[in-house]
């Protein structure tokens, strides 16, 4: 069993994966405070798919892991709103999910150990050389991510999270490692003749 900790959660319509980018538009009281104290305390929160519910509003259920995110940068929208990117750390697991008296989701979660280093096996190199044409024109987001295309964990989170797939199949990759998700990812990509 890994360490535990408490967490402020940050439930979305999304899924962050370990080393991935996260811009976000921070505009309700309880996530800028969660913001201020994350700058000042150095700190991360967690971001966990929201299954039923609302961003804005009250969320009832979320996906039972997560990623921890690390904000790397903050700015002015153009609207004046507080935006913020985020990059993802590390996975953990829900254990209980409690509401501040702010509104703030508090989480107490148990780190999920990293996964196994692992290359990239053969019959997925395709995988990784698609990422090699295609993150270079994702733009801001990804030009200063670090490059591990012989990392089978690195190489299937970065497809999972560019690839338009529904949040279940998302979430469903997140909770897996390595050589397993890009297993699942391949059949979702069309493999060109040599």
């Amino acid at each position: 069993m890994g360490a535990t900790a408490e967490l402020p959660l940050f439930p979305l319509n999304t899924v962050l994966f370990p080393g991935g980018p996260l811009p976000l538009r921070i505009f309700e009281p309880r996530y800028i405070d969660m913001v201020r104290r994350c700058t000042r305390e150095r700190g991360s929160f967690g971001v966990v798919q929201i299954r039923t519910g609302e961003e804005a509003g009250a969320v009832m259920q979320t996906a039972p892991v997560g990623t921890s995110a690390r904000i790397v940068d903050f700015y002015q929208l153009p609207d004046g709103l507080l935006g913020i990117t985020c990059h993802g750390e590390r996975r953990f697991r829900l254990l209980a999910r409690r509401l501040a008296r702010d509104g703030l989701n508090i989480g107490e979660v148990e780190w999920m150990a990293p996964p196994a280093a692992a290359a990239v096996p053969p019959q997925y190199d395709y995988l990784a050389d698609l990422l090699r044409s295609v993150l270079p024109q994702l733009g801001e987001l990804y030009e200063d991510l670090p490059r591990h295309f012989e990392d089978a964990s690195w190489v299937g989170a970065r497809v999972a999270e560019i690839l338009p797939l529904d949040l279940a199949d998302k979430q469903a990759c997140l909770e897996l490692d390595g050589v397993e998700r890009l297993a699942r990812l391949a059949p979702l990509i069309r493999r060109e003749a040599d």
